[in-house]
């Protein structure tokens, strides 16, 4: 059997589990922004900008078509070293004002298969920089082509010059050996060497005036960069918001995987299905639509169901519990005793997890909430207390003197029972009340002994007549005479710790001291995946299990309920709660 309930995922709850895991989603949004901002720095956007050059064979007829092997006339990976050379670079470095080796990184120089052109590009962080630097890179690699060819030129015409002066030489040399030949032969040997000589001359002075009229010209730049035709990279804030959108989207996938591995309560029929006990009551988490008063509410309406339920078979403890930490039974524990004492019962909350204080201002809090009244003891079964000599009085106009400040004749702990009135004042602690004591007129009063008032209270006042027209006593004399009033407001003795809450009173304190006898006792048992003393208190009275929707996990709950009913206890039901509430 699997350890989990089927259940289809609906529309809603694809747009609910993230929302519900919103920090995995604020991870990943955060993990993605920091890797976009981590690629910026390692690797900052550039502005790119191209230059092409068409690069020239130099040959001693400039205007001959190369012919058909025009790509083999020139040495394109030779012409690519040369642009890519220390020379060039340095140049470029030393006109811009960078270093040799950025330069280096940000050109590009390719060789299209099959031409005679060198497409430079240049990036760099703008625009400007980009189109400025690849014209400047193309420029330069001309000029520096042009000097090299240049150089071997003058070098050819030195070497030129320096043979045309040598013949030179020896030409003159063989004409003054013509001249001063004494003998045919000589002579004409001479001269014969002198004609050589003159035709070498000449073409040494053919080879070196063409050599002299070679067009060294490298190249052109058919294509310069420029701003329209450069392309611009995406800016830094597309980077950012690339990575915050896709870090977005694997936190939402994360969530989804999360929930496949780590189901929670998500309704009242899941937490129902999986725990197989009755709901006592649902507190909505506090929201747009939901103010603190319906929440108040909610745990008002709880409690009354829960105080329904033990009014029927009160049996204590009422061990009030939940799985783990994270559903919290406090504000269910003190907003539990809250709806019992108002009820006009007297509450013992336990607690030995280092809770009192939180589970003092709880109870504090909701105790705002109960309606101030007078303090009417609870009997046992709901009964009201029964009047000395004469039934409860039911008529409207008995009962009005104790909500507005009157007084009803009610049994006292000592003194004459039927001559004791209960003063209820409103806007008052009725906790707090002081005894006045039997006051008489000795003036008045004759020798023999007074005589008992009658038990019958004057309409209106709540005051006793007296029996039989004695007035002895001073409680005795109507309030018209202008005698005094004897009356007796009773004291109810609370113990200190203990909080008035409506008619009921409510203790807290550590739950080895709780009271055995009279009262409900309330237990706040630590979670049971780590303590198991609130199991084993619940076998001996009863429990309410606390499910926090979107905490609880249902592996946790399925456990709880089968811990319980495997050790015996009795389990009340489930209440279940919005996040953050009892």
């Amino acid at each position: 059997m699997s350890d989990q309930p089927a259940r289809t995922v609906t529309l809603t709850d694809l747009l609910r589990i993230p929302s519900l895991r919103w920090m995995t989603v604020v991870a990943g949004a955060a993990t993605g922004l920091l890797l976009a901002i981590g690629y910026l720095v390692v690797a900052p956007p550039a502005a790119s900008a191209t230059a092409v050059v068409a690069v020239r064979p130099v040959v001693t007829d400039a205007f001959t078509y190369p012919g058909a092997g025009a790509d083999r006339s020139v040495n394109m990976n030779v012409e690519s070293g040369i642009a890519a050379s220390t020379e060039v670079l340095s140049r470029i470095a030393e006109a811009r004002s960078s270093d040799v080796v950025e330069v280096r990184r940000a050109l590009e120089i390719e060789v299209p298969t099959g031409g005679q052109i060198l497409r430079f590009t240049y990036s760099t962080g703008t625009v400007d920089d980009a189109v400025d630097t690849v014209n400047l890179a193309a420029a330069t690699y001309l000029q520096v082509r042009q000097e090299m060819y240049e150089r071997q030129r003058t070098d050819m015409l030195a070497s030129y010059d320096e043979s045309i002066v040598k013949v030179a030489e020896q030409q003159d040399a063989a004409q003054s050996r013509v001249a001063n030949a004494n003998s045919t032969p000589a002579a004409d040997a001479a001269l014969a060497e002198f004609g050589s000589l003159s035709n070498q001359l000449t073409e040494l002075n053919a080879a070196r005036t063409e050599i002299a009229a070679i067009d060294v010209t490298p190249g052109w730049i058919t294509q310069s960069a420029q701003q329209q035709l450069s392309t611009d990279g995406p800016p830094g804030i597309l980077y950012l918001v690339a990575g915050l959108l896709v870090g977005a989207v694997l936190g939402v996938l994360l969530t989804y995987l999360r929930e496949s591995v780590d189901r929670r309560i998500r309704s009242e029929a899941e937490a129902s299905e999986v725990a197989g006990l009755p709901l006592l009551g649902t507190v909505r988490r506090r929201g747009l639509r939901v103010d603190a008063r319906t929440v108040d509410a909610d745990v008002r309406y709880v409690g009354m169901a829960i105080a329904e339920q033990l009014r029927q078979a009160v049996r204590t403890p009422v061990v009030v519990i939940s799985s783990r930490n994270r559903e919290d039974t406090t504000p269910m524990t003190a907003s539990l005793a809250v709806a019992l004492a108002a009820d006009g019962r007297d509450v013992y909350i336990g607690d030995d997890s280092h809770r009192v204080t939180a589970l003092r201002d709880a109870l504090l809090a909701d105790r705002r909430r109960v309606p101030s009244g007078p303090f009417v003891p609870a009997q046992p079964g709901g009964a009201a207390p029964a009047q000395s000599g004469a039934a409860a009085p039911t008529q409207p106009n008995a009962a009005a003197p104790a909500q507005s400040g009157g007084a009803e004749q009610r049994p006292g702990d000592s003194g004459d029972p039927e001559s004791t009135l209960i003063f209820s004042l409103p806007n008052v602690d009725q906790d707090r009340t002081v005894i006045l004591p039997r006051v008489t007129d000795t003036a008045d009063a004759p020798a023999g002994p007074a005589r008992r008032p009658s038990p019958r209270p004057t309409p209106g006042t709540g005051q006793s007549q007296p029996s039989g027209g004695d007035r002895s006593a001073a409680g005795d004399r109507p309030a018209g005479d202008g005698g005094p009033v004897v009356a007796t407001i009773p004291v109810r003795t609370l113990p200190a710790d203990a909080l008035t809450v409506g008619a009921g009173m409510v203790r807290i304190g550590l739950y080895a001291q709780a009271p055995r006898d009279g009262g409900i006792v309330l237990f706040n048992a630590p979670p049971a995946e780590s303590d198991e003393r609130g199991v084993r208190e619940a076998r001996t009275g009863t429990a309410i299990v606390v499910v926090e929707r979107d905490r609880t996990r249902l592996a946790d709950l399925r456990r709880l309920t089968d811990r319980l009913r495997a050790a015996g206890a009795e389990p009340l039901g489930f209440v279940l709660t919005g996040s953050g509430r009892g």
